[in-house]
């Protein structure tokens, strides 16, 4: 299945990319609680609403991405010190708030 928009993004298909073997549904609302978190990250990163980033195809995987980066580090937020250079090259052709 294709994922085409952060919006479609599902804890299911979250649990599927971080290959979580039999996730409970306390796995599924940590998911989609980090899922939130990726999400507002990536708002504040780039300037735009979620509903603007739904526009890029390419903010998926960055979702995704985010989402397993917490989830293997078993935090609760984005480290903004030791980013990937794959989100922070994505979230960076979407940036409307350049000064």
């Amino acid at each position: 299945m294709t994922i085409a928009k952060i919006s479609d993004i599902k804890a299911a298909d979250l649990a599927e990319f971080i290959h979580l073997p039999d996730p409970t549904a306390d796995d599924y609302t940590t998911l989609n609680t980090m899922l939130d978190i990726a999400v507002a990250y990536m708002e504040q990163y780039t300037g735009h609403t979620s509903e603007e980033l739904d526009e890029y195809q390419d903010c998926v995987i960055v979702a995704m991405v985010l989402v397993q980066d917490m989830w293997d580090n078993r935090s609760m937020y984005v480290d903004t010190t030791n980013t990937n250079k794959v989100v922070e090259s994505i979230l960076n052709l979407h940036q409307a708030n350049l000064l």
